[in-house]
């Protein structure tokens, strides 16, 4: 009888450690290699036993050249403009992050922490350009905006740990929204060398979605041909069509807010090249002076 008594005493400790150690095995199991659900075209583990997609892990590096490149170039009309804009830049290193570990291991984790840099990215993008005028008629001022994304985007961010396609749901409409407002703005313009980065823009942006795409749905294709890393081809041509768009973002940006700079597109490394990185240079006399 003292026997059965004292294995009842001890059944709410047993069950309680039984919950700590599956709680334990559940977080370790969102860390694990290959615990996400996305699996892309590149053979896992080709070669590296440590890395599970080794060109779609080094092509995620081309986010620590392009970012460091641009948050320079950019730097004067930041400078001007507002230093926030370099949030943007920022943001894009920890993409590239982010998307060298997920690729590394395919864990859920990393899918998670992958996607939600891109959804903060467009979220920073969306605060600092979005053009005044087309504010809702409740917001004042570009702070009060910039608060409502933030409230917005950590919503979003939390409810993906709960139901992941929250933040493809956050994406689409920031992203979407911002093209339709970008397409809008192109429509007033007439400046050549920005309608030509509008469209250098565009056909970087569908060439890039064009390898997510194939790589996603047309894998068995490629490996028939022994060709599967388009996915790696989409972080590189995706990165130069954040650089190619989010200055002509910059540029139109400029010419609202600090006209009297005289803003002017131009590339890097040499304007007179056919390619290069686009940035905006400030021909007239700076002010720096602060602005909401």
């Amino acid at each position: 009888m003292q026997v059965c008594l004292l294995h009842q005493s001890q059944r709410p400790l047993l069950s309680l450690r039984l919950t700590g150690v599956h709680s334990g095995e559940r977080m370790a199991g969102v860390f694990s290699y290959e615990s996400s659900e996305i699996d892309w075209c590149e053979d896992n583990y080709r070669h590296s036993e440590h890395v599970v997609e080794s060109f779609n892990t080094m092509s995620s590096f081309i986010f620590f050249i392009i970012s460091p490149i641009m948050l320079y170039l950019l730097h004067p009309y930041a400078k001007e403009r507002s230093l926030a804009i370099h949030l943007v830049w920022v943001m894009m290193i920890f993409v590239g992050l982010f998307s060298a570990y997920f690729h590394m291991t395919l864990s859920f984790v990393g899918q998670m922490l992958d996607e939600l840099s891109i959804l903060w990215v467009l979220a920073v993008g969306y605060a600092v350009w979005f053009p005044r005028r087309l504010f809702p008629s409740f917001i004042k001022d570009r702070s009060t905006f910039s608060k409502l994304v933030l409230v917005i985007t950590v919503i979003s961010s939390v409810s993906s740990f709960v139901k992941p396609t929250a933040n493809a749901y956050a994406l689409n409409c920031f992203g979407l929204h911002l093209l339709y407002t970008l397409i809008i703005e192109m429509k007033c313009c007439t400046d050549q060398k920005a309608l030509r980065l509008a469209k250098l823009s565009i056909a970087l942006w569908v060439l890039a979605i064009s390898c997510w795409l194939s790589d996603r749905f047309g894998c068995s294709f490629w490996q028939r041909i022994n060709f599967c890393y388009l996915h790696g081809f989409w972080h590189i041509l995706i990165v130069i069509a954040v650089a190619y768009g989010s200055t002509l973002i910059a540029y139109l940006d400029a010419s609202y807010e600090i006209p009297y700079s005289l803003p002017g597109l131009q590339y890097w490394p040499c304007d007179k090249w056919a390619v290069g990185l686009p940035h905006i240079v400030l021909k007239g006399n700076p002010k720096t002076e602060k602005r909401c």
